[in-house]
Parts: structure tokens; C-alpha cells; sequence
């Protein structure tokens, strides 16, 4: 299966919008196609003005600098740029005004901002994912649980939604929800991605299990993935919108520290016990370096009678909520079902009201996992 495109792997997309180049310079066009399809998108290219319907239905229109005065007339618009030839020349910025552009831009100095700008354009913006960190206050504490009961029910309420395995150790969230056989990408075959990954493919890639996308480790050897992989693919995933659940290691590799960056909301899942309180308190600490918004998840009940507000009260954490045992759990996941598939089960209640508090009606989240 082959890999996400990225800026250096160029592939024509057709059933993505296709932005609109206007130039009558061969040169200018072959230059502007090429940063298109480094960003993963195939232009229309027209040597005069475009017809109207055309110039109005583009996502991005590029002129080139030859054709500015030809254009000067069609409607304004938003996503207009002009290319300009002559650094010298003064005069294009007359041109500018007239054609509406929002830039003029001058190669090959502006590449890597026009690339971003056609993937954004190309791929849709829209609001990012809410992304939500789940790590455990001690070792078994039940993290990897509650990231999967999370992703499970917010793809059961509609919602489009990734998951995120960036604990090396877990076993593999895959394993969780009985998709270690699916077909679809793992972390090491995207250990060398770089730079801008589109969001479209890299959810096509992975495994889709339970409506969902699954990001998560294969059977081998590799254990560590550079921190660069991680900013690319978790700001693939922020770009698609909806949710992306990560699953954090309670001891910050480079690459979790930077998964930590990017995280909305975290939640620390705390048994509700003396010792388990102590080491949460550590993890805590590393966390809110990196991170503002780290709520409290108790597991009840606890052997010496401390109530989940008063764990959080001590490890001085907004309450996100308890979590009761949830009987039959550990034999769902020996079936293959994966924790949060029961509905009126605890873990899926607390997941709900969650989800209800902190993510966007589906209408407006844009709508199932893709």
C-alpha cells in the first residue's frame, strides 16, 4: 500500500477542486503545475481569461503576471494571486489591485508558502480537529481503554474520527479494536514522513476499524519514530476536523513530547488510590509543560475511600468525571470488541457526555469518519 502523498511525492488528484492557472508563459505554467502536484493537486491551465463560471468556481486562481490586465475585468473574488516576473518592476502591484489579488507572490523565493496555500486550498480548510491526549496516571491505569472508548463513540455519534497510538509499549491500539489483521499503513512505514502530508490520504491509508481511522504500531521491531513524523501526521490529521484521540506513553519520548504539543485536551486517567495519586502527580507535572487544559478521569472505586473529586482537588486537575468498572470489558476485548462498543456502559456514558461538552454538533463537525 503506498504512503500519504507529502511535498516531495507528487500525484495528480482529480476528484480533489483543482485550482486555476492563467498565463500564457509555458514557463510560468510548467512552474506553477509542478508546486501543484507537490502538494498533491492537478490545475486547470488556460492561456487567456478564463470564462467567468470558471474564474468564480476555482478554490485558488493563479495569474500570472503576462495575463494580470486581461483579468482586470472579471468579478472579485477571494484566493486570487499574482505571479509576478520583475522584482523591478513597480507596477505590478498596480496590477495587482486591479486583478483583486490577495499577494503578489515571486518564484522561487514564495514556493513553500504557495504550496501551503494550494494544499489548503485543494484539500479544504476548515476548523481543526479538537485533538484530546489520554495518559495513564500509573502503568495500567487503563489510558489505552479510555483513547479507544473515546474514538468508538465519537464515530458511532457521527463524527469524523482518528485515533492515534503514540505509546511504542501499549500492544497496539489496533489490537483493542480487533483490527491487528486489517490492511492499512503503521507507524513504521510513516517513520520517514517530512513536511506537509494531505489529510485525505493519509486517512485512506490507514486502517479503518469501527468507522474510524486508526493510526497505530505493527508486530515489528520498531519502537521510536522520529518527532518530525509525528508533527506531520498529527497535523495531517488536525487539518481534516472532527476529533483525533492520542494515545500518550506516561514517559514523553521526543515524538510524544511533540504529540503533547498538539493536543487541545488532556485527560489523565487516575485510579483512585494513594499510590496511583502520587505517581499521577509526577505525569501531571511533565504534562502541564507542555499543555494548559489536563483534566482529572478517576477510576472508582479506590481501596481507601478517597472520592474522585478529591483525587483531582489533590493533584490540583479540573474533574473531568469517574469511571466505574465496566463489567465484561477485559472478555469483550479477548472477542475483539472493542472497550466503548456497549453503549450504556460506563465507559461510553462517561465518553458521551464528553463528547457532548467539548466537541460541535455533528452538522457542523462535517460528518462521519472518511
Amino acid at each position: 500500500m503506498s504512503t500519504p502523498t507529502t511535498d516531495s511525492q507528487p500525484t495528480g488528484r482529480p476528484a480533489q477542486p483543482r485550482p486555476l492557472i492563467v498565463t500564457g508563459d509555458a514557463s510560468v505554467a510548467e512552474h506553477l503545475t509542478r508546486i501543484c502536484a507537490a502538494a498533491g493537486a492537478e490545475p486547470d491551465v488556460l492561456g487567456d481569461a478564463p470564462p467567468r463560471a470558471t474564474w468564480e468556481n476555482a478554490p485558488l486562481v493563479l495569474i500570472g503576471d503576462d495575463l494580470a490586465e486581461r483579468c482586470s475585468g472579471l468579478p472579485r473574488r477571494p484566493g486570487v494571486l499574482l505571479l509576478g516576473i520583475d522584482l523591478d518592476d513597480g507596477s505590478v502591484w498596480v496590477r495587482a489591485v486591479r486583478v483583486g489579488a490577495e499577494h503578489v507572490l515571486f518564484l522561487p523565493d514564495a514556493q513553500a508558502w504557495l504550496l501551503d496555500r494550494i494544499a489548503d486550498a485543494t484539500e479544504g480548510v476548515g476548523p481543526s480537529a479538537l485533538t484530546v491526549g489520554v495518559l495513564g496516571g500509573r502503568g495500567g491505569a487503563g489510558a489505552s481503554t479510555l483513547a479507544c472508548a473515546l474514538a468508538v463513540t465519537a464515530a458511532r455519534a457521527g463524527h469524523r474520527t482518528m485515533l492515534v497510538d503514540a505509546d511504542p509499549l501499549g500492544g497496539g491500539l489496533d489490537v483493542l479494536l480487533g483490527g491487528e489483521t486489517s490492511d492499512g499503513l503503521r507507524w513504521p512505514d510513516l517513520a520517514a514522513s517530512r513536511g506537509r502530508l494531505s489529510g485525505a490520504e493519509l486517512a485512506k491509508a490507514l486502517p479503518e476499524l469501527r468507522g474510524l481511522s486508526a493510526l497505530s504500531w505493527d508486530r515489528s521491531d520498531c519502537l521510536t519514530i522520529p518527532p518530525e513524523a509525528m508533527q506531520s501526521v498529527l497535523a495531517a490529521a488536525r487539518r481534516r476536523g472532527g476529533l483525533v484521540v492520542v494515545d500518550l506513553p506516561r514517559q514523553l519520548d521526543a515524538a510524544a513530547a511533540q504529540a503533547l504539543e498538539q493536543v487541545d485536551t488532556g485527560l489523565l486517567v487516575v485510579p483512585a488510590e494513594l499510590r496511583a495519586l502520587a505517581a499521577a502527580d509526577r505525569v501531571a507535572a511533565a504534562a502541564r509543560m507542555r499543555m494548559t487544559d489536563l483534566r482529572a478521569v478517576v477510576r472508582t472505586p479506590g481501596p481507601v475511600g478517597l472520592t474522585a473529586v478529591e483525587i483531582a482537588r489533590n493533584l490540583g486537575l479540573a474533574f473531568a468525571g469517574e469511571l466505574p468498572p465496566e463489567p465484561g470489558l477485559g472478555l469483550d476485548v479477548e472477542r475483539g470488541l472493542p472497550p466503548g462498543v456497549r453503549e450504556r456502559g460506563p465507559l461510553a456514558r462517561f465518553c458521551s457526555g464528553f463528547l457532548d461538552e467539548v466537541m460541535p454538533p455533528v452538522a457542523a463537525a462535517g460528518g462521519g469518519a472518511l
